[in-house]
């Protein structure tokens, strides 16, 4: 370390060990560490947590929105304006996004249970001469 870290160690009464454990970490390495699923994720899970988010943002969304409005009619800026036409788009795009996701959730549920439920049409494979003769046995039995 250098003379200057040394005194203001000492002038703010700060250990060189606290330092250099928090030296460990990069604080880049922090904020692009990415959130890991838990194994047993199903899609209704996932579903629940990304509605709950959305909802948290809405709600914020909100708050900002009262916030800026206030700030554009108090202080008469445009700027001020802009920013709240903005947070109000973006409040649409999370409603949307909303929407949206009940929307695949369903689809996610209709996939599961689309297999086909009986068969409406055969197909014969063989040559003709079996056709016929499989055809002339079934009008024999009506």
């Amino acid at each position: 370390m250098s003379n200057i870290d040394d005194k203001l160690n000492e002038v703010l009464n700060i250990a060189e060990e606290v330092l250099e454990k928090k030296e460990d970490k990069n604080p880049l390495e922090i904020v692009n560490e990415k959130p890991v699923a838990p194994e047993n994720a199903d899609v209704d899970t996932d579903f629940d947590t990304g509605r709950g988010e959305l909802y948290n943002l809405l709600e914020k969304g909100s708050t900002a929105i009262d916030g800026i409005l206030a700030l554009a009619k108090e202080g008469e800026h445009p700027r001020a304006y802009e920013v709240a036409g903005q947070l109000i788009k973006t409040q649409s795009e999370i409603a949307q996004n909303l929407l949206d996701l009940q929307d695949k959730l369903k689809k996610l549920k209709d996939v599961k249970g689309d297999s086909p439920k009986n068969v409406t049409n055969a197909l014969f494979v063989g040559s003709t001469t079996e056709l016929q003769k499989m055809i002339k046995k079934n009008k024999e039995k009506k």
